[in-house]
């Protein structure tokens, strides 16, 4: 009997592994097409969107100029304007639009697992309030130096300081939602990170509306609220290396705990009984994410949607595993963001769009797709 049932067993128990192993080999290699196919897309679009603008420049043109900045050479003093077009304003504003999208779709995806909802974003954390009222509050500050004779310190230094600002302002409010949320015996319970970042970031709106209210001069509060719906404007080759570092190694510690998060997504009783201390991993988790989204709203202001929609058409493509999706979803996001751009100061040159209306216009289509076919995982 023994061997009878042993060997009636085996095919049926060895079927299922071998399909379960060409299903993760096939996935494993439609992954890596696809990110090869998206490096290439983001790569072109990068040329692309250095060329656009109210001034077409033409892309061999362009890389031509890109290489003499990179490994040297001379252009003819009729292209000088040209060449600092293309190296001084648009290169570092599309670059910087491709590491704010891929920091604002990788940190959605893992926001989404930490608190285990669908629905949530980097925003959730209060992030983009803080990141305001930080901005606004520097912007109140330096239009108050011009009475101090200290107008000129507060004209050269006002980008610097203004991000610095907001950045601060972002990382406060993510650890004030953390420590009110983990206060008490609940612990940080996905629930309480969600109403916590929800009160967090109305008490902070309602803060930025007062502190807008007492600029003193009609100009620093149009600058001020264009900041907080988005913009590039403020893009150069300065700010560009910290953010980019900050979010590379966001994006690094995030592929380091895709099995985490795939574990916590199932919720805290399964990570438990799997060896993952729930309240230590996301707090670990909550502070990466944080620090990428304050990074990338202290840069271009607040920016929406592409947290929220980009980590699911990335489910769509490669299935829920994180480690896939935190390679699919960044390169999305820097694709998204960087046409988001060229859209914004391409339709009425020489205003700019803010990046917020435009991702609006593109992500609440695309959410109503996305809960018609996938209503059940989105809650409907």
């Amino acid at each position: 009997m023994l061997r009878l049932k042993a060997t009636q067993a085996t095919p049926e128990h060895r079927a299922p592994v071998s399909q379960g192993r060409t299903l993760g080999e096939r996935r494993g290699v439609v992954t890596a097409l696809l990110v090869a196919a998206l490096a290439i897309l983001v790569a072109a679009s990068l040329l692309l969107g250095t060329s656009l603008g109210g001034t077409s420049i033409a892309p061999s043109d362009t890389l031509r100029y890109l290489r003499v900045a990179v490994l040297g050479g001379e252009i003819d003093r009729a292209e000088v304007p040209q060449y600092q077009i293309v190296w001084q304003i648009r290169a570092p504003r599309v670059l910087l639009a491709a590491v704010v999208g891929a920091a604002l779709a990788a940190s959605g995806a893992v926001i989404q697992a930490v608190v285990r909802n669908v629905l949530a974003d980097p925003f959730l954390l209060g992030v983009s309030s803080g990141a305001s009222v930080g901005a606004v509050s520097v912007s109140l500050s330096l239009s108050g130096f011009g009475a101090l004779g200290l107008a000129a310190f507060a004209a050269a230094s006002s980008t610097i300081l203004v991000m610095a600002g907001a950045f601060l302002g972002a990382l406060m409010a993510s650890a004030l939602a953390w420590g009110i949320a983990t206060h008490g015996r609940a612990g940080a319970s996905p629930i309480r990170l969600v109403l916590t970042g929800v009160v967090i970031a109305a008490g902070l709106q309602a803060l930025m509306s007062v502190l807008i209210y007492a600029v003193p001069d009609t100009e620093s509060t149009a600058t001020v609220l264009f900041w907080t719906m988005g913009s590039f404007g403020a893009a150069a080759w300065t700010p560009l290396l910290p953010v980019s570092i900050v979010v590379v190694i966001s994006l690094t510690m995030f592929r380091l705990h895709a099995s985490t998060l795939d574990i916590l997504a199932q919720g805290d009783e399964t990570a438990a009984a799997l060896g993952v201390a729930p309240g230590a991993s996301r707090a670990r988790l909550f502070a990466m994410v944080s620090l990428a989204a304050a990074a990338a709203t202290a840069t271009s202001g607040a920016v929406g949607f592409v947290g929220l929609i980009i980590p699911h058409i990335a489910r769509m493509l490669v299935g829920a595993s994180h480690r896939r999706v935190l390679l699919v979803a960044p390169l999305l996001g820097a694709l998204l963001m960087v046409w988001v751009d060229v859209a914004a100061r391409g339709l009425f040159p020489p205003r700019e769009l803010p990046l917020s209306a435009i991702t609006a216009l593109v992500g609440v289509p695309v959410f109503i797709v996305l809960l018609r076919h996938r209503g059940r995982v989105l809650g409907a």
